[in-house]
């Protein structure tokens, strides 16, 4: 099934719309110059024919297949997945420039209909190579070397063996998969259609939740108000599309056999369930040293007795309000990429110039912010909400980096390229650290050294622990979603049962702020995807203070770990930096970091 794995950043991470300069739109003619294009009738015509030939090519034959037959085989398969991908991609892209446009809906619906249909004869390729011998695979590495080098790619399938259901269902649930992207697409179009009003102005919700880092507490207060005004006005929807999303998806697993909720993500993402319960483990024990601590402080700097949930994101009061035009915005992230490393500079350079970002805010576009790696042979797009707050540089930086590792790593093709998410967030967690170190060696007084120490620290804070109490949400939906149907007052429990434990004693919660689960995109689109959040910031944090101690060559051995793509294991990525997440004390050496920016803003205040 070709879906669209869109990466959706916290949507929080956004920000007003005058005064940024001329800011780029997507130019999506590299994939089809329209959705009349001949181009992409004339693939979507070979791809049924290529599907359907290479069913009768292979089916029940891949285990006679030698060494040469089967790199060809591959070479097929790699062709349909690059084909499928740009049709899917170009609907994808179109339709999230607009979600609220219904032609573009119904091509996108259309397209992965046709597509869904077509490689229904494929199932059989992953059921067949997971009952091929062990010793019969590797004989056939072993003859040869090109055919060796898709090892990573067999050892994910067959990581699915012992969960795979005969070859009927797993071709029902293929074709079932259409129904879940409705969902989806439900929830996708409602969010974009939700209206709020401040202040006798009409808006969208990525400017809604721009209120909330308002100097102004007032505004940041009706923002807050007003979002849980129209989360509750449209909550029975939402809770329907969780509920139905959930169930399926424990009918799923149930039938698979799969011992937990959470094991096809570990297992898509290439990790072990043992290395993401550590990192669990140590975030939550770590909360009281980070969070609790940073709220405490942030409480006091903002002089109120109590926090309220419009305050988690509230500036400083000494943070200026200075709206970030996109030149600056640009020069500020590609000089920081370019003085680590001016090959990285090189590979962000024409995101700018050649329309491969989307970035003003719309009415009806997708909230958020992605990097979407397209095909091999094309080239990623990243879109952006940029409205001009510090923070909105962040997410550029962060965006930019997945872009660069996404180019870096299509020399692998398209069976190798694709990250785990647990990885894929490496190159995106380190651009925003490059963009941090850049600004903070520019800080002249002790006043503008703060706010960004605090403006990173909050932002790790959204990355680790608050993607953890995310997560640790979700296993807590799920597990309830099996004993039954939730009601929206059941899911507004468990959402607020994570939220004192991770924000801390600090905070006092309103009315409504018990819906505010409802917009978050990934529990729709990736359930238990933002673990990958906090991975990838532990991970980076550990790596910076490898480089940032110097350690000699770390810039070839970085570009060499991006560069690999999902060819490797994260325990072989690290191991050249001398680093294993497998270690439970790897983690700490990330949080540690984190602590060390509490500490240094503590002792600001002495």
């Amino acid at each position: 099934m070709f879906q669209l794995p869109f990466p959706v950043r916290d949507a929080n991470a956004s920000s007003g719309s005058d005064g940024l300069g001329q800011l780029p739109e997507w130019d999506l003619t590299d994939l089809y110059s329209s959705e009349d294009a001949p181009e992409l009738k004339r693939d979507l015509e070979w791809l049924q024919q290529e599907c359907a030939e290479f069913a009768s090519d292979y089916e029940g034959k891949l285990a006679e297949l030698d060494a040469e037959g089967l790199l060809s085989c591959i070479g097929r398969n790699e062709k349909i997945n690059a084909i499928a991908g740009r049709i899917m991609s170009f609907a994808g892209l179109r339709y999230y420039q607009l979600t609220t446009d219904a032609s573009r809906a119904k091509f996108l619906s259309d397209a992965q209909e046709k597509i869904t249909v077509f490689t229904t004869p494929l199932v059989f390729f992953t059921l067949e190579i997971n009952r091929i011998e062990d010793a019969r695979l590797d004989a056939l590495f072993a003859a040869k070397a090109e055919l060796a080098r898709y090892k990573p790619v067999f050892d994910r399938i067959r990581a699915m063996k012992p969960y795979q259901l005969s070859d009927e269902l797993e071709r029902f649930l293929h074709d079932l998969g259409v129904v879940g992207d409705a969902w989806e697409k439900l929830f996708d179009e409602t969010i974009a259609g939700l209206t709020f009003e401040i202040d006798g102005e009409e808006m969208g919700i990525e400017s809604t939740l721009n209120f909330l880092t308002e100097q102004d507490r007032s505004k940041r207060e009706a923002a807050a108000r007003e979002l849980a005004r129209v989360f509750a006005d449209n909550i029975k929807i939402f809770a329907r599309v969780h509920n139905t999303q959930a169930k399926e998806k424990d009918i799923i697993d149930r039938w698979r056999g799969m011992p937990s909720p959470q094991m096809g993500r570990h297992l898509s993402n290439h990790v072990e369930p043992e290395v993401v319960e550590a990192l669990r483990e140590a975030v939550v024990a770590a909360y009281p040293k980070l969070s609790h601590r940073y709220y405490d402080l942030k409480r006091k700097w903002l002089g109120l007795d109590r926090m309220q949930v419009w305050d988690r994101n509230a500036p400083l009061p000494m943070e200026t309000s200075r709206v970030v035009d996109w030149d600056e915005a640009r020069a500020t992230v590609m000089d920081a990429y370019e003085a680590f490393d001016p090959r990285m500079g090189e590979i962000a350079a024409p995101f700018f110039d050649k329309g491969w970002i989307d970035a003003a805010v719309k009415p009806g576009k997708a909230p958020g912010a992605f990097a979407h790696p397209t095909v091999t042979d094309v080239h990623p797009y990243v879109m952006l909400n940029y409205l001009g707050k510090p923070r909105d540089v962040m997410t550029l930086a962060h965006e930019l980096g997945h872009g660069v590792h996404q180019v870096l790593a299509a020399d692998q093709g398209e069976m190798l390229s694709s990250t785990p998410l647990t990885l894929a967030e490496t190159a995106s967690v380190f651009g925003e650290m490059l963009t941090f170190r850049k600004m903070l060696e520019k800080a002249t007084t002790q006043e503008e050294r703060k706010v960004l120490l605090a403006g990173k620290v909050e932002d790790m804070i959204n990355t680790v622990v608050r993607q953890i109490a995310f997560y640790d949400f979700e296993c807590k939906l799920h597990a309830a979603r099996a004993e039954g149907e939730l009601t929206p007052e059941d899911i507004n429990a468990l959402w607020m049962s994570v939220q004192a434990e991770s924000l801390g004693d600090a905070f006092d919660f309103m009315d409504g702020y018990e819906t505010f689960w409802a917009y978050i995109p990934h529990f729709v689109h990736s359930p238990f995807y933002v673990y990958a959040y906090a991975f990838g910031d532990g991970l980076v944090n550990a790596l910076y203070s490898v480089y940032a101690e110097g350690a000699e060559g770390f810039e070839d051995k970085y570009f060499d770990m991006l560069k690999a793509g999902g060819s490797k294991h994260h325990k072989e990525l690290l191991a050249p930096f001398g680093l294993d997440a497998s270690d439970p004390k790897f983690w700490d050496k990330g949080l540690s970091m984190i602590s060390g920016l509490i500490d240094e803003l503590e002792s600001m205040e002495s």
